[in-house]
């Protein structure tokens, strides 16, 4: 009935009737016969025809980010080989599964959080955008409506999804404004929490992920809940990131059906742990605090900037502890990924949102700072013989990793316009190609705008913008008055622990040379301080 060499010929030359009928250029052939096999013929039929597909060969993604884990809390940073790329002592932790992964891997040891705060770095993460432009300005809670990830954002989750990409999240979002849509108590908040910061997730909000089993923010470890991808809860009662990566296990051996069979993967696991509470033996594994609950504060804090009388000092050993849990859960999670055979083809990346003060610089906030202890986090990514494991000293942004995971993908003329980050790849894959290395970081903290008579938090409040250079940490911080409140600069290799602040007084040609460094990226940015000139108008 059919003349197959006619019909396959049909499917050959698709590509260049589609560029001649207008369609777009660079767009690769594989993608364009993915789509037309869909439109013309199921894949079924092409076999009893005797045309045979390609593989898809295009690699998985999966994205692994503990929330608040600090880049010194990485062991092989105390080895000779990884400790000659940086000027600080790493702390006394033990990461076994992380060290060994990071001998596959490319390390960047400058790693920056944009904004070093929960629900800002995921909306940076998921969207390549800054805050202002993504809709996250600050941490996610009922009082705070106007900070919410843009329904029309488009996603590093979108993108894959719209290119074959089965995609699913497991674990802590904290990017929605909480509102009463409990899935099970319609028109009413997930608890009876005031205020709520908690927040389920609809199908219509999930930017692509298929496969859902998440909530928003919740704190107790040991008794996590998540809504699955039909909106039903789950309370298991056990510690939420060896129940994260049991998910994450099924997902992968696709025991239930969690994705399509023969398209390549995007899988999100966000754990909340090391994040607080650290407190006791409710917030980590007994098996991991073993390890830490005989030392002392000499043995714990081997930071110089660390005060061990704050009180909370005795975090560090259930802190540790979380870090060793996660450390030994991601074991696990490559473990299965060698089993089924997909490592090698399998993009596996370690991160984190922000990172933890613990007792260094006098405070008791864990982050949303400048101190290298907030802002600089853990970016390590392992592709088996597509990658030479080094460090890279390279400052990567979190805006930046969007577009470098997409173009590592394939996808590079897919990465939306929206974009605000640069596509790293060619950095990480030495590729030889053209690649604008960045000379800063951008540092941004916000605090709540006014409230109105409900209780309500209007906007946002600017208070600090700042950068980081390969050797420099420069901060402007103002008043609510938008009066000049401080300028912090610290020479993060004279000074790695941050203790001897230089006056930018006294030091004017340092000073003006890196305020214009960050003028340039407010720019770049278009960031509100650009917007409304905040440094032009201040006394310095």
């Amino acid at each position: 009935m059919y003349n197959e060499k006619i019909f396959c010929g049909i499917f050959d030359a698709f590509p260049y009737f589609y560029y001649s009928c207008g369609g777009r250029n660079h767009i690769e052939e594989d993608r364009i016969m993915d789509k037309f096999n869909k439109i013309l013929i199921p894949v079924s039929t092409l076999a009893m025809l005797g045309c045979t597909d390609a593989k898809d060969d295009r690699p998985n993604i999966i994205y692994v980010y503990p929330d608040q884990f600090r880049n010194q809390a990485l062991a092989f940073w105390n080895e000779p080989e990884y400790a000659e790329h940086v000027a600080w002592k790493a702390d006394p932790v033990k990461t076994p599964r992380l060290d060994g992964f990071a001998d596959e891997s490319v390390v960047f040891s400058r790693a920056m959080s944009n904004c070093p705060l929960s629900s800002p770095y995921r909306g940076i993460f998921l969207t390549g955008m800054y805050p202002e432009r993504n809709g996250i300005t600050l941490n996610c809670m009922a009082e705070r409506p106007e900070s919410s990830l843009r329904e029309d954002a488009v996603c590093i989750s979108d993108v894959l999804s719209e290119q074959g990409y089965s995609c699913g999240y497991i674990g802590k979002l904290h990017a929605d404004h909480p509102t009463p849509n409990d899935p099970a108590n319609p028109g009413h908040y997930v608890s009876d929490r005031r205020p709520e910061w908690d927040a389920y997730t609809p199908a219509e909000r999930r930017h692509g992920f298929s496969f859902w089993y998440s909530y928003g923010t919740f704190d107790e470890h040991k008794n996590p809940h998540y809504w699955d991808t039909d909106g039903v809860r789950h309370d298991p009662k056990v510690w939420s990131v060896g129940h994260e990566t049991d998910k994450a296990i099924e997902f992968l051996r696709n025991e239930n059906g969690q994705r399509k069979k023969d398209a390549p993967f995007f899988l999100t696991i966000a754990y909340n742990p090391p994040h607080s509470p650290y407190e006791s033996l409710d917030d980590c594994m007994a098996e991991d605090y073993s390890l830490y609950e005989d030392m002392g504060y000499s043995e714990l804090y081997v930071r110089e900037n660390a005060d061990t009388t704050l009180r909370k000092a005795p975090a560090a050993r259930y802190y540790f502890a979380n870090v060793t849990g996660v450390d030994r859960e991601f074991g696990r999670l490559l473990d299965a990924l060698e089993e089924l055979g997909l490592d090698d083809n399998t993009i596996v990346v370690f991160p984190s949102d922000h990172g933890e003060t613990m007792c260094s610089q006098g405070t008791e906030d864990p982050k949303n700072s400048i101190y290298t202890e907030s802002f600089n986090v853990p970016f390590i990514i392992r592709y088996p013989e597509k990658i030479r494991p080094r460090v890279d000293s390279t400052l990567f942004s979190s805006v930046d990793i969007m577009p470098t995971l997409l173009s590592m993908a394939g996808l590079k003329d897919e990465i939306p316009s929206t974009v605000e980050g640069r596509d790293l790849s060619p950095v990480i894959l030495e590729n030889g190609e053209d690649c604008n290395i960045p000379e800063s970081a951008l540092y941004i903290r916000n605090l709540n705008g006014p409230k109105d008579e409900d209780g309500m938090v209007k906007g946002f409040f600017p208070v600090a913008r700042g950068i980081k250079t390969s050797r420099f940490t420069f901060e402007i911080s103002v008043n609510r008055d938008r009066s000049l409140n401080e300028v912090i600069i610290f020479d993060d290799i004279q000074d790695p622990y941050q203790l001897s602040p230089i006056s930018h007084k006294d030091n004017p040609e340092l000073f003006e040379n890196l305020l214009a460094k960050l003028e340039a990226k407010l720019e770049e940015a278009n960031d509100i301080w650009y917007r409304e000139e905040i440094i032009k108008n201040l006394k310095f």
